[in-house]
């Protein structure tokens, strides 16, 4: 069979190579005559400039920013063909801020780092800025008192579809996984809500990305994008999928948010397209199996579960991905008819 693995990165514990090389890794233990293809993607979120350095080339620039506690932090951007494309992960990223600190910063976590970084690849004639994975919920506030005026046209590659406000907006959907409890979720909104610049932007598409970044450059002027579906178009992935039998995507959490405009929705409706099966491998799985089918994938299986723990899957993600593999490939794989 000719296999194509394309993963996002499991947060926090793999990159997305790491998880495309775990998946492999196990799958040549049961099907070793398969012809494996990994594609290792990201949605906007992190991993978004290695993805597509290796997907395109071009030149990275490493800059310092302020990172979302206000300290430097070295952040790479990448350029290419006259276009410039940002990770704002790398400057307001979550995995910045020390855990047991996000209880604290979850209000005050800064987004002035992305705005420096949009600054540094001013002259491009097109900016990208990836949206995903970030520990702010400022409404982009430290980007927009940072930006100096952009003439390249902007694009924000958002990694999800959510709104500014409501129950499926940044402070209450997000604002929790960045350590903001309750009272302060509350705070959060109030304080988006009250931004009058945002106003116009903040019912669109992907405006609560990356604690509503989106709607800071959609307030720039920027015009929104599939963060998965520009990696999957840059990185050639239907080319691919052109050849394949099976494809195997994956991501650190499959639940409702990835439903939303993340990289495993974007892998499986390529799939369909084809008549392909897409199956999931994620650390843990929440999305029910009618739901997981109505977006294209056929069947999903947990590292957590197989593992009998999460504790088990965290103490060696890799080793326990493979593990998981090796049994999947065991139900998938199958001699070519």
């Amino acid at each position: 069979m000719r296999v194509v693995i394309a993963p996002d990165c499991f947060g926090g514990t793999l990159t997305a190579r790491e998880v495309a090389e775990a998946v492999a890794e196990g799958w040549r233990r049961t099907a070793p005559d398969d012809e494996l293809h990994l594609r290792p993607l990201a949605d906007g979120g992190p991993g978004f400039v290695d993805v597509l350095h290796a997907a395109l080339g071009g030149t990275l620039h490493t800059t310092t920013v302020t990172g979302p506690l206000g300290t430097p932090v070295q952040a790479r951007w990448l350029e290419h063909d006259g276009c410039a494309y940002i990770e704002s992960a790398q400057a307001c990223g979550l995995h910045l801020i020390p855990s047991d600190q996000r209880p604290r910063t979850a209000e005050t976590a800064t987004t002035r780092g992305v705005g420096e970084l949009v600054n540094a690849a001013r002259d491009a004639h097109t900016i990208v800025v990836g949206l995903g994975g970030s520990g702010t919920t400022d409404g982009g506030a430290g980007l927009r008192e940072t930006v100096q005026p952009v003439t390249a046209r902007l694009v924000a590659a958002a990694d999800v579809e959510n709104p500014l406000l409501g129950p499926h907006g940044a402070a209450r959907t997000f604002g929790p996984q960045k350590g903001a409890s309750p009272e302060a979720v509350q705070r959060l909104e109030a304080r988006l809500a009250a931004m009058d610049e945002l106003a116009d932007v903040r019912d669109l598409p992907g405006a609560g990305a990356a604690g509503g970044l989106g709607a800071a450059l959609m307030a720039l002027g920027a015009t929104v994008a599939s963060g998965a579906g520009m990696v999957r178009e840059l990185t050639r992935l239907d080319d691919a999928l052109d050849h394949a039998d099976l494809a195997v995507t994956g991501e650190g959490s499959f639940d409702w948010q990835s439903l939303r405009g993340k990289l495993v929705t974007a892998v499986a409706a390529g799939s369909a397209e084809r008549g392909l099966p897409c199956v999931v491998l994620a650390g843990q799985v929440t999305v029910g199996k009618r739901e997981a089918a109505a977006a294209g994938v056929q069947e999903s299986y947990a590292v957590a579960e197989h593992a009998g723990s999460v504790e088990r899957s965290m103490a060696d993600p890799a080793g326990t991905l493979a593990d998981l593999a090796a049994e999947v490939a065991r139900q998938w794989s199958h001699p070519r008819t």
